[in-house]
């Protein structure tokens, strides 16, 4: 059930990553020339793309596809499948993995922890396999695991071969697919995004060299903290990349940005930063309703209560172009009559927001606590009120 949430849930990210790309862009700021083969630029905390070109044109996402590794890992630790201070071995196949390396060879056992800095970090395609090792028990049934997530994360054209991202036909995805994908990675697992973060590792009796995270966002920009860099001749350059700054009256809000098949490792954090910098500053991000805001309380029939608070658990925010949230409008759409019973986070109709004459985002709108149904009196009552109604 859990997992046809999750796919439900993704679905709909997907949808709305569409609809919003073409509802807002008719007014939307112009977005700074991009020097790549595709990019996107995500309101993560609006949910809404603010800019993007060839989102849905297939790339090779070189060691993006850790992401999806890294995705997979979280979900063992989340399982209890594996731990953080579980060794691991380095099979053969590991260490002579080419590419970037953490360095680690068939004498050790490697902590998951440190393998992880190693993928992350040191983007090691020696420790990305003896990640998949450990949870997949072989390479090929953790790519079988990619794909199977990458379906239910609702990633419709992605097609994985590896799990370290190294060149191989029919492995690719899309700009639209990355941002599905980093952003259910950041949103699920908070608690290790720190790892993204990380300017420098070295595991402990390894070389020195390739030690600095590649991505340079990191050491310029102090509100970046991720995600993930990628290379291979054929991928070009490539950066997902996230920053978090604190605005008044809203908090925090997150960017996510992916820039694929840059020409350089400097011209891919620099066309992230445009990106990053010219969407915090060309939108602004409104906050409509807190978390747990009723945005209507509507007549319940045949219900132990009389009404039910619609809203959202987390707060709702939409993006538009700067100096124009004085001119948005809402419009709640749900079904007439609502009858008990209403379970608490039931999905009971959606908040529209329109600017002008665009509609920006339809926000599902659920029960924010639940309504039982009323005693055989008081539903045979309603019945009767509804009946003349």
């Amino acid at each position: 059930m859990n997992r046809l949430i999750s796919t439900f849930r993704s679905w709909a990210l997907a949808a709305g990553l569409s609809a919003l790309a073409w509802g807002a862009m008719a007014q939307a700021p112009q977005p700074p020339e991009i020097a790549a083969r595709a990019y996107l630029l995500v309101d993560v905390t609006a949910g809404q793309v603010l800019a993007s070109r060839d989102m849905d044109a297939p790339v090779e996402p070189a060691s993006l596809t850790k992401l999806m590794t890294a995705y997979l890992v979280f979900d063992a630790l989340r399982a209890k499948k594996i731990a953080l201070d579980q060794k691991l071995p380095v099979s053969t196949r590991a260490w002579k993995m080419p590419g970037s390396r953490m360095f680690i060879d068939p004498k050790m056992q490697v902590p998951v922890d440190d393998l992880l800095k190693g993928m992350i970090v040191q983007s090691g395609n020696d420790a990305t396999v003896a990640l998949a090792e450990g949870v997949g028990g072989t390479v090929e049934n953790f790519v079988k695991l990619m794909n199977d997530q990458a379906r239910a994360l609702g990633m419709t054209h992605t097609g994985f071969k590896n799990p370290e991202g190294l060149t191989e036909a029919g492995h690719t995805t899309t700009a639209r697919d990355l941002s599905i994908l980093a952003t259910r990675l950041m949103q699920e697992f908070p608690g290790y995004m720190h790892y993204y973060s990380t300017k420098q590792y070295r595991y402990e009796g390894t070389p020195a060299s390739n030690s600095n995270n590649r991505n340079l966002l990191l050491y310029r920009d102090p509100s970046v903290d991720g995600l993930k860099t990628g290379h291979t001749n054929a991928a070009g350059y490539c950066l997902v990349a996230t920053a978090k700054r604190e605005f008044p009256g809203l908090g925090q809000r997150r960017l996510l940005s992916i820039v694929l098949g840059a020409a350089s490792e400097n011209a891919r954090a620099n066309e992230s930063q445009k990106l990053l910098n010219w969407g915090y500053t060309a939108f602004d991000a409104v906050k409509l309703f807190d978390a747990g805001q009723a945005v209507q309380t509507p007549h319940v029939w045949k219900g132990a209560e009389s009404s039910v608070k619609l809203g959202r658990a987390e707060p709702i925010v939409v993006a538009v172009p700067a100096g124009s949230g004085g001119k948005i409008s809402t419009q709640v759409l749900r079904p007439d009559p609502l009858v008990a019973p209403l379970a608490q986070g039931q999905e009971i109709g959606s908040l529209k927001v329109v600017l002008g004459d665009q509609t920006l985002r339809e926000v599902p709108l659920v029960a924010l606590e639940g309504v039982a149904q009323a005693g055989i009196f008081g539903r045979t009552w309603d019945a009767i009120r509804l009946w003349i109604k």
